[in-house]
């Protein structure tokens, strides 16, 4: 693995070298990957694996024709030969007119945020081992656990260097710590199981193992005895770690590269109303120790937190340069980037705030509804929000939750869902999108 530096300067090079060889413009970026883990079932070692790659990725514009290329050997006759190739390439492309950096008066200048996403502690297979132990051993000791699949602990470290030829240079690194467990509940086909898991940037602000083992254990054994429920119309409850699932399709219908394609079922909404007035959506890429916190975007730009939601309106697009240029907009410093292709779209840190009601006045006045913890299959139309997927949870009679519930269906679509969501005040940040407590009532229940 390269230091920073090291990968800066190799990338910088790669540029210099692109822009000499007959390119108008380009940016190189790399990324490194190192990783270890250890898994554990039945209280003996299962797996210990450790892993590490890394790649650079050249993009070469020639007036308004580009080509991109990458490689994960970084000796310099090999970036020699990709210099080559790649402006070859570009100059037979087709011309695109939204190609191109991003603006150059737009680029990261100031010095970047401490975003505190960098961890010094580096823990010995030894100590993985020994927190996976812990953590399935508290899950299994759960009464009514019967088998496990498991536990695990994690490390890991990802470097990102990025170097245009108009002037930006940037590198970060963050690191990843792990725990979880998955156990079995029950015998034969009654059998149920059930998970917990947790992830952080700095091992301080990682959960006990106890507490993880004991989450799993305490979920496998609260859905025994599942029971089906009849079809018919009612409110749905949505638990945070299945809730966060309705802002991640919310967050790919604002995405630039759906709306320039006109496959979103927002298209058009743009400053108008799509969730109930009081709900925020926040996108906190500056949030310290964030899971997905970084400085600058995929193309140079500075990263600011921003209402995508603000008070139920849609103010704006996650654009990146091309799909600003298409729309007529300005880049909003959404763009991603991997080792080889043009730049994507997402999101970083996610959150929905505004809820007032705690969870059980949300469900106070539900005389029959359904409390979902699992979410199946991937029924979603992103262009229409046709919404259909296969859920399973628990039964909430008369205001509080009774026994679990499974082989069910929830369907809606989601702009509607969208104008009647109700939102608890429980959020915690947890995972990459954090909601709280989400209820949504009219949904579609397709069971006996």
């Amino acid at each position: 693995m390269l230091s920073l530096n090291e990968a800066l300067d190799r990338a910088q090079a790669l540029v210099a070298a692109a822009r000499k060889g007959g390119a108008d413009a380009a940016d190189a970026v790399y990324g490194c990957d190192a990783s270890s883990g250890v898994t554990v079932r039945l209280g003996e070692l299962e797996d210990v694996e450790n892993s590490e790659s890394e790649h650079i990725g050249l993009r070469v514009f020639v007036g308004q024709r580009s080509a991109t290329v990458s490689s994960s050997d970084l000796s310099p006759r090999t970036l020699e030969t990709l210099v080559e190739r790649v402006v070859a390439m570009a100059k037979e492309a087709p011309e695109d007119a939204y190609a191109g950096l991003a603006p150059e008066d737009r680029l990261l200048r100031k010095k970047f945020p401490s975003l505190e996403i960098e961890d010094s502690a580096a823990p010995e297979p030894a100590v993985l081992r020994a927190r996976a132990l812990e953590a399935e051993e508290v899950a299994r000791g759960v009464f009514g656990v019967t088998n496990s699949e498991g536990g695990g602990a994690g490390y890991g470290r990802a470097q990102m260097a990025l170097a245009t030829s108009h002037g930006f240079a940037g590198a970060y690194a963050g690191t990843h710590h792990s725990i979880w467990a998955s156990v079995v509940a029950g015998e034969g086909a009654a059998m149920q199981r059930d998970y917990a898991n947790h992830s952080a940037r700095r091992l301080r602000d990682l959960e006990a193992p106890e507490s993880v083992g004991q989450r799993a254990g305490s979920r496998a054994v609260a859905r025994l005895n599942p029971s089906r429920v009849a079809s018919g119309t009612m409110p749905v409850i949505f638990d945070p770690r299945v809730g966060n699932s309705l802002i991640g399709h919310l967050l790919g219908a604002i995405a630039g590269p759906s709306v320039t394609r006109k496959a979103s079922f927002l298209l058009d909404r743009r400053g108008e109303l799509v969730l109930p007035e009081g709900l925020h959506v926040v996108d906190d890429p500056l949030r310290l120790r964030g899971l997905r916190s970084r400085p600058f975007d995929g193309e140079g730009l500075p990263t600011t937190t921003r209402r995508l939601i603000d008070n139920g309106v849609l103010t704006d697009w996650m654009l990146d340069s091309a799909s600003a240029r298409q729309l007529g907009l300005a880049p909003t410093g959404h763009a991603a980037r991997g080792g080889g292709g043009a730049p994507s779209v997402t999101a970083s840190n996610v959150h929905l705030e505004g809820g007032r009601k705690s969870p059980r006045e949300l469900m106070a006045d539900v005389t029959r509804g359904l409390y979902v913890t699992e979410l199946i299959g991937q029924g979603v139309n992103p262009v229409t929000g046709d919404y259909s997927r296969g859920a399973s949870g628990f039964l909430i009679e008369n205001g509080s939750v009774s026994h679990a519930v499974a082989e069910i269906t929830i369907a809606g679509n989601l702009k509607d869902m969208f104008a009647r969501l109700i939102a608890a005040n429980d959020l915690e940040f947890r995972y990459a999108i954090n909601v709280p407590t989400l209820r949504i009532d009219g949904m579609t229940i397709a069971g006996e």
